[in-house]
């Protein structure tokens, strides 16, 4: 696992401080939009909430190389949602699988959009409340690695662009020295300014890179 090399730099800043119960008071004001039923698979993904050094931030995974789909991306823990399963069971479920680390429902914050993928998933994401930072099992099979982002990181303007193949424009999140791109970025960005900001921000016009597009 990979944290920010010092986090003295965020000790001062009060969002690296935010407490689970305004980050849960944020969520139950947000009224989520759930996407209308169709030919989607029905995904979900947790957006794990963790405190570092005594700085709070999420947990994200770079996919392993050799997954069919999607290898070697960002991304949060996350899958399928099984026959019979709700969204947050699933996201619980995928924790533990990909990452080894178990929650209790009481435990969930809230959720925010879905995002409908250009896959054909539409996805729900479920946050989290991890708290100190337990230890982890990653799945070899599915995560190479997990990274720390503390939230005065996590807390960047986004970058837009125009491609020629859709009239939407595609978000982009700034972190890890890297470019996060959606649906990742997506949801990283409306966790940001949900739980981090307080507004009601929505990301379902937001577009993916084309080579995400399969």
């Amino acid at each position: 696992m990979s944290s920010v090399n010092n986090n003295d730099r965020y000790r001062s800043d009060p969002i690296a401080h935010l407490t689970r119960e305004v980050i849960t008071e944020r969520m139950k004001s947000f009224e989520h939009v759930v996407a209308a039923p169709g030919a989607r698979r029905a995904a979900a993904v947790a957006i794990p909430i963790v405190e570092v050094d005594g700085v709070r931030g999420i947990w994200i995974t770079k996919r392993a190389p050799t997954l069919r789909a999607h290898s070697g991306q960002w991304a949060l823990p996350g899958g399928r949602i099984d026959e019979g399963e709700t969204p947050q069971q699933a996201a619980l479920r995928e924790l533990e699988e990909e990452i080894g680390v178990s929650a209790r429902p009481a435990d969930i914050l809230g959720r925010l959009d879905d995002y409908v993928t250009r896959s054909g998933y539409a996805m729900t994401p479920i946050v989290v409340w991890i708290g100190e930072a337990p230890e982890v099992k990653l799945s070899a099979a599915e995560v190479a690695r997990l990274h720390f982002i503390p939230f005065p990181q996590l807390d960047v303007e986004p970058r837009l662009l125009t491609i020629p193949e859709s009239d939407r424009p595609v978000i982009q999140m700034p972190l890890l020295s890297s470019l996060i791109h959606a649906p990742t970025a997506a949801v990283l960005y409306q966790f940001r300014e949900v739980a981090l900001q307080g507004r009601p921000t929505r990301v379902s016009h937001f577009e993916q890179p084309v080579f995400a597009w399969k």
